[in-house]
């Protein structure tokens, strides 16, 4: 439980803040595939899905592990034709994402050697890829420090 006063002493003073919400995290926090990999493809894949579709829809239809089985690697993806990515995505719908994810394989594959950057500007300059993907892949996947803030962390921080 948080004592009283953590949101004020939070904003004084950035251990405690941390503390609180580490202490949210193991009370409310959720196990997802994504939060158990490294790998900044898997990452990659998690983040663009849940793009405007809800975690209970990736995860409870086996998007997610579907989509994996099928394209395992940055180079499997960007290797794929358009029916095989349309029908790996099939349900998923804003079928843009997916040729946009492709895209963004290729040009890991052509202009990083299969290699993804850590580098938040070489991560933006990854074709789809803006300001929180980016964040959440230098974060997740690389343990560097990165700023990953979504509407719902601005929420909790602007209360």
């Amino acid at each position: 439980m948080l004592k009283p006063g953590w949101k004020r002493d939070a904003l004084e003073d950035q251990d405690a803040f941390r503390e609180a919400l580490a202490v949210w995290f193991s009370e409310n926090g959720r196990d997802y595939p994504w939060r158990r990999t490294r790998e900044p493809y898997a990452i990659l894949v998690s983040e663009v899905m849940l793009q405007q579709t809800q975690i209970a829809t990736v995860l409870g239809r086996g998007f997610y592990t579907r989509f994996l089985d099928s394209f395992p690697d940055a180079g499997s993806l960007a290797r794929a034709d358009d029916a095989a990515i349309l029908k790996a995505w099939e349900g998923l719908g804003y079928y843009r994402r997916v040729r946009m994810l492709r895209e963004t394989a290729r040009a890991v594959i052509t202009d990083h050697g299969g290699r993804f950057p850590d580098g938040i500007a070489q991560l933006m300059a990854l074709p789809g890829v803006g300001r929180y993907t980016a964040g959440a892949l230098r974060s997740f996947a690389f343990d560097l420090p990165a700023a990953v803030v979504d509407g719902n962390v601005s929420r909790v921080l602007s209360r």
